[in-house]
């Protein structure tokens, strides 16, 4: 299949940005909205769809946002990191996924809880960080939410809202994200929970 000179000089135009802005990248598709650049660590082999928007609002000056070498994001993907997202290496996340440590205020059902009428943007930033372990493949329009740990090899089904933690080696999909297979390495086949 051959390419149109227009494709060729898009690809080419990120390519030259890429190499221009973050060098120990593959490819990062123009465009591309990086918030933050200082507090990223774009590993090794970082290639993205186009549309992707990373932002990393360090409150120390520490690197908040983590990728391990490998990763492919596609279009419209959406990271943001107060205090840590830390992305293994192989990894493969789908478009529209949103991945987040941070939550405009408290609901955890405790007396640090934000009042229903504190106007949203005014109620304080709680973080927990997120970890997504080594080879781990994330569905379309899926949200990983704060404080949530991914397995190495696991999959996360499209359009699932991911609020704890999922093994390794796990299957898990819906809103709120549940297991609904694991690898048996025995049997060496994905079976029913």
């Amino acid at each position: 299949m051959s390419r149109s000179v227009k494709e060729i000089i898009y690809l080419a135009s990120s390519l030259i940005a890429t190499k221009l802005f973050v060098p120990s990248a593959r490819l990062l598709r123009i465009p591309c909205d990086i918030r933050g650049k200082k507090g990223i660590d774009f590993g090794h082999g970082l290639t993205t769809g186009y549309g992707c928007r990373f932002e990393s609002f360090s409150e120390d000056g520490n690197k908040t946002l983590f990728f391990g070498n490998n990763v492919q994001l596609n279009d419209y993907v959406h990271i943001n990191a107060v205090k840590s997202v830390c992305i293994g290496d192989n990894v493969l996340i789908a478009s529209k996924v949103f991945i987040t440590d941070l939550a405009h205020g408290s609901y955890c059902g405790d007396e640090k809880d934000s009042l229903p009428d504190t106007i949203v943007k005014d109620r304080p930033l709680s973080y927990k960080p997120v970890v997504i372990e080594n080879n781990v493949w994330i569905g379309e329009l899926c949200s990983i939410l704060p404080g949530v740990t991914i397995g190495e090899n696991s999959i996360i089904g499209a359009n699932s809202v991911v609020t704890k933690s999922i093994p390794a080696n796990s299957i898990a999909a819906g809103n709120p994200a549940k297991v609904i297979k694991q690898y048996n390495f025995e049997t060496k086949r994905w079976e029913k929970v």
